[in-house]
């Protein structure tokens, strides 16, 4: 019973923020064994990066620079991206813009669900570790992947000249941004949190608004509003 208790609170953050992400999108919702696969891809991901991470820190050691932006940053979001590009990206079920955004959050929460299980698991849970997971490394996975899904979608939709940048920008942006969120952890102890509270708050704020630009950009919108005129 204890160790059921330690799972369903460890995995209750993961799963409220896809579910809250699931439910944003205004026009179409995606099929929901699409984004439970991505969600177990995410937590696969887990296992391949934790034994490549070990293998930077043994090869070139523990610089905080390094790890917050190599090992840690560029090679997890890389993964996320890789796993969205190569499974999602073509995808027929991918057929707006904000969808990039639901497959990207179900890959990043699934990898930091599994990451927050192992973590509980290993160092044993308090209540209060368990809340500051969530508000910190759960959330953060989940902020990373809206920006990753926002230009994702956009590089898809968009096409042409477009698509590559917007394909760059949808791996570069969650690397700095998940860099910067480790390396505040790693190297300024003495006041993290006063670093830390202003990046998530902007964080939030721009991911709420990438969210409500993918869902205005959808192809769908109109669809549904000549729809809704021909019914009036």
């Amino acid at each position: 019973m204890f160790l059921l208790s330690i799972l369903a609170a460890s995995i209750a953050p993961g799963l409220s923020l896809l579910a809250y992400f699931y439910l944003k999108d205004r026009y179409e919702s995606e099929p929901v064994h699409t984004v439970i696969r991505m969600f177990i891809m995410g937590v696969l991901l887990v296992f391949p990066t934790m034994v490549l991470q070990r293998a930077f820190v043994l090869g070139f050691g523990e610089n905080p620079i390094l790890y917050s932006f190599v090992y840690s940053s560029f090679l997890e979001e890389f993964l996320k991206w890789f796993i969205l590009y190569f499974l999602i990206y073509k995808h027929q079920a991918f057929d707006e813009p904000y969808d990039g955004i639901v497959y990207a959050t179900a890959v990043s929460l699934g990898f930091a669900t599994m990451e927050n299980v192992m973590y509980a698991l290993l160092f044993g849970p308090s209540m209060s570790s368990l809340i500051m997971r969530a508000l910190l490394p759960v959330s953060g996975h989940a902020l990373f992947g809206v920006m990753m899904g926002y230009h994702m979608g956009k590089a898809k939709f968009r096409g042409g000249s477009s698509e590559k940048g917007e394909l760059f920008y949808s791996i570069c942006l969650p690397v700095i941004y998940h860099g910067v969120f480790d390396y505040i952890i790693l190297d300024a102890k003495p006041y993290w949190m006063w670093l830390m509270i202003p990046l998530m708050l902007f964080l939030w704020r721009k991911s709420m608004m990438r969210v409500n630009r993918a869902n205005d950009r959808s192809p769908l919108r109109a669809v549904i509003r000549e729809e809704k005129i021909k019914i009036s």
